[in-house]
């Protein structure tokens, strides 16, 4: 039990704990969704124009969640008008739009060369640099996410599976996508501190993935990959301080594990069953 209450005496660990498994658990939810919806890419992409977004705002002596936010969510707003009407494809669309906001973050690093600590945590993420504001903004995005997800379950549901069936049936496929996307765009910008932008995606991939394998039911899937999620936080800032490796690498490898695991299981199980 000491080796599990040990870390526990330091602030700066406690702080990483919690923030970790509040990422997690928002990650594995809204990776539902874009796991079933096939937008695994835009993870990833959005991380990095919000990278751009906080360079921006560091010039501008702004707060790093205000500038990455400002360029997330008009990296979402852009992505969902340009793919409006099927002619340009989503995956295409991120690619642009995303890399060409991280590239003007990464021309100003460039330039000015004052801000390069910043830039590489926001790269790699800083965890153990968590405050307590960078905490109560993880918790404020983690409880908007679980809000919306539960007054919005069946059009998210409905419009995830059949778009067109959901329009036909009154609900209003435009908003709940752009509403997807704002709430997805919070949940990566609120993972950079904790995770970094170069492994972002993982949080949402690794748990959703997961917990598909293990079950065919869309709410047990919420619930596994939820729980997953913050299980994965937890026990990867565990190993990072046992092992003294960076948290975001540990946090993903752990998730990359538990994915490795439901893989083999599985198909021993059904084996089992049909002997």
């Amino acid at each position: 039990m000491d080796f599990l209450l040990e870390p526990l005496q330091y602030d700066f660990f406690r702080r990483a704990l919690i923030a970790a498994c509040l990422v997690g658990a928002t990650g594995g939810l809204i990776g539902v969704y874009v796991v079933l919806r096939g937008m695994s890419y835009v993870g990833h992409g959005l991380s990095h124009a919000a990278i751009g977004g906080a360079v921006v705002g560091f010039t501008l002596n702004m707060n790093f969640y205000a500038g990455a936010c400002a360029m997330g969510l008009a990296a979402a707003l852009i992505i969902n008008k340009i793919t409006k009407n099927n002619k340009i494809k989503l995956d295409a669309a991120i690619g642009i739009v995303t890399t060409a906001m991280f590239a003007l973050g990464v021309a100003i690093v460039s330039k000015l060369r004052n801000f390069k600590q910043n830039f590489e945590a926001a790269l790699f993420g800083n965890i153990l640099g968590i405050n307590n504001d960078d905490l109560i903004i993880i918790g404020i995005v983690t409880l908007i996410t679980l809000i919306t997800i539960f007054f919005c379950y069946r059009a998210l549901l409905f419009s995830t599976f059949d778009q067109e069936a959901a329009h036909v049936s009154g609900i209003k496929t435009e908003s709940v996508q752009l509403l997807f996307s704002i709430i997805l765009t919070f949940s990566v910008i609120a993972s950079l501190n904790v995770i970094g932008v170069t492994m972002v995606a993982a949080t949402l991939i690794a748990p959703a993935i997961t917990a598909r394998i293990i079950t065919d039911s869309f709410s047990k899937m919420i619930i596994y990959s939820t729980l997953l999620g913050s299980f994965s936080g937890m026990i990867g800032m565990y190993l990072s301080y046992i092992f003294n490796v960076a948290s975001g690498t540990t946090i993903v490898l752990f998730s990359t594990l538990l994915f490795c695991l439901a893989l083999t299981i599985k198909p021993i199980q059904k084996l089992v069953r049909n002997q």
